[in-house]
């Protein structure tokens, strides 16, 4: 059965599935009065991988992406199909490889996850994980927000997060989920060890079951007025004491 075609927007989005799915792209929409450095050379990579190429004025590409921030690029593609469950995935990992993986509990608002993902990237993670029910999928705005990453990033969405949670377990990964009032900080924990890295939608935090699933609870030091951090921070900052660690 044929995909339905989606619209991916800006430069960093539309440039890595050039990068990494060309024959996935249907023709990319270019805003005809734009024409600087940057979008000369984005033109001559899709020219080069044989894109079809269409003039569009500003009005219809913000009606394809949904808002105003496109930069004057906008493609429509087909989705990639995830060929591999989570279990699968893992099973066709490295036998020396120390997972590290972020797993979101009630991240709902597509420029979170996009931020999330990017960071995930950047430091290196496996993948992200989070509940089909409690949270946003991949979407334009999510690709836009990480800028490639979610296209490089794979990002599971199962039905039962508890249960995942501990079928990772049984696979020695450790749990550790974050909370403000955990008596250790990142800081205090060996976060070397294969694990992975639970955070909950900032004010709500984890949903309580995933709380009681973790084997371990941490906290990020807040030394202002400040109370909390927004989801794609703390991820960064948990994410990037990870790889510290492990560069050690």
């Amino acid at each position: 059965m044929a995909t339905t075609p989606k619209f991916l927007f800006g430069f960093h989005a539309v440039g890595v599935r050039l990068k990494t799915a060309p024959q996935s792209i249907e023709e990319i929409y270019i805003e005809a009065t734009r024409r600087d450095a940057r979008m000369r050379q984005f033109l001559e990579r899709a020219r080069e991988a044989g894109v079809r190429l269409i003039e569009a004025d500003g009005l219809r590409l913000a009606r394809m992406a949904g808002n105003a921030g496109h930069q004057g690029v906008v493609a429509k593609v087909h989705p990639l199909t995830q060929t591999h469950s989570l279990d699968d995935w893992l099973d066709g990992l490295a036998p020396d490889t120390r997972p590290l993986l972020l797993v979101l509990d009630g991240v709902t608002d597509p420029h979170n996850l996009g931020a999330c993902l990017r960071v995930a990237d950047g430091a290196g993670a496996h993948a992200v994980i989070a509940p089909k029910d409690h949270a946003v999928g991949i979407n334009a705005t999510v690709a836009k927000v990480a800028s490639g990453a979610a296209e490089t990033v794979p990002y599971f969405m199962v039905t039962n997060l508890a249960r995942t949670l501990n079928e990772l377990k049984e696979r020695s990964i450790w749990i550790i989920g974050t909370s403000d009032d955990a008596p250790r900080t990142l800081y205090q924990t060996d976060l070397s060890i294969p694990c992975a890295l639970v955070l909950g939608a900032e004010g709500s935090g984890m949903r309580q079951l995933t709380r009681k699933t973790c084997d371990e609870l941490i906290s990020i030091p807040m030394m202002g007025a400040v109370e909390s951090l927004n989801v794609s921070v703390a991820s960064g900052i948990c994410l990037y004491e990870a790889l510290r660690q492990r560069s050690a």
